[in-house]
């Protein structure tokens, strides 16, 4: 009999790039989390065809949601079984990989998730759930930066995560609809770690415990999408990072009407969520040094294996279809969106 991961699920949302595999190795430390990399069991549940469907999908997804909404509605229990059966699913899963450790908690990790909020909370509305936000233009700069050879046109011409991310994160934030929840942003969680993470455990009712600062003394079971480099170049959370996006941007004019164009969807109230009204969001580039900027902007290409293999998979993915050899390199095209994905 599976697991009831009913009280046991606890979820770290957030847009990619905003800081989440930080605060999941901070967590991972603690004796009551199980973990692995970005699961990504949900996302295809979400998509089955009664709460959304997949346009892409090799089936009409037309006619699979019309079909799934008539079944279910003719079940006994109407859509509270359809719920059932998904968590079953996820319940084998989560909780086949969690009941060996002993431990209390599975904690997901999956961006995507932050996607499909109101699908995950009504699969498991008794979860905890931790909602981390960062500065918009500092998640983009660091997006462009790890997948995409900092190619910014090409990495929001293939995902505007801030336009799909902040509103979403947002609404959530103002109303989760869950017991057992807690928001916490970027820039406060580095500056004042042992403070986030006390209310963290508070709203999961774990006990704090200092080590948690120290990720580094510990490593995440299990391989998996997410920041392979980038956190653990460091041992514990630090500011050194916070406005780097600046030194990005600051004498760029392409890149500031990138951000500008990003930036006029948003409402005001969202932004408010994250901490930020249209003037402060700007603010940093005033105190950005230009020869910094220059050399941040200009700095020589790493060559190292996980740079090479975004460069190869950003080049693999622009026009793939209009070079000659486009049919053989179309069979590299999975490998592209996979790592490439949000």
């Amino acid at each position: 009999m599976a697991l009831d991961m009913s009280e046991r699920m606890f979820f770290v949302l957030g847009a990619p790039r905003s800081g989440t595999t930080l605060l999941m190795r901070m967590l991972n430390v603690h004796p009551d989390i199980a973990t692995r990399p970005e699961p990504h069991l949900l996302t295809p549940l979400a998509h089955l065809g009664f709460d959304a469907y997949v346009d892409k999908a090799p089936y009409d997804p037309f006619q699979a949601a019309q079909s799934a909404k008539a079944f279910v509605a003719d079940l006994p229990g109407g859509e509270a079984t359809y719920r059932e059966a998904l968590r079953a699913y996820t319940d084998t899963l989560y909780g086949g990989m969690l009941e060996p450790t002993g431990k209390r908690f599975f904690l997901d990790k999956t961006p995507a998730y932050s996607l499909i909020l109101p699908f995950l909370r009504s699969i498991y509305p008794d979860a905890v759930f931790v909602v981390l936000t960062r500065h918009p233009f500092a998640i983009f700069s660091s997006f462009a930066a790890s997948f995409f050879d900092d190619d910014w046109e090409a990495a929001h011409a293939f995902n505007p995560v801030v336009e799909r991310y902040v509103p979403a994160l947002a609404s959530f934030v103002r109303d989760p609809g869950v017991t057992r929840f807690h928001h916490v942003r970027y820039e406060d969680l580095v500056a004042d770690p042992e403070r986030e993470l006390r209310a963290i455990c508070a709203a999961a009712s774990m006990p704090y415990l200092p080590e948690m600062i120290d990720y580094g003394s510990k490593e995440v079971e299990g391989t998996g999408l997410g920041d392979p480099i980038g956190v653990a170049q460091d041992t514990r959370p630090n500011t050194k990072s916070l406005h780097k996006w600046a030194r990005q941007v600051a004498h760029n004019p392409e890149r500031i009407a990138l951000l500008q164009r990003m930036l006029a969807p948003l409402t005001d109230e969202d932004l408010a969520v994250f901490g930020y009204d249209r003037d402060s969001l700007w603010a940093p580039l005033a105190e950005v040094d230009e020869a910094k900027a220059a050399a941040a902007q200009h700095k020589a290409r790493k060559w190292d294996r996980h740079h090479l293999e975004r460069r190869a998979l950003v080049w693999l993915r622009k026009d793939i279809h209009q070079r000659w050899y486009g049919r053989w390199l179309a069979r590299f095209r999975f490998y592209a969106d996979v790592l490439l994905r949000e």
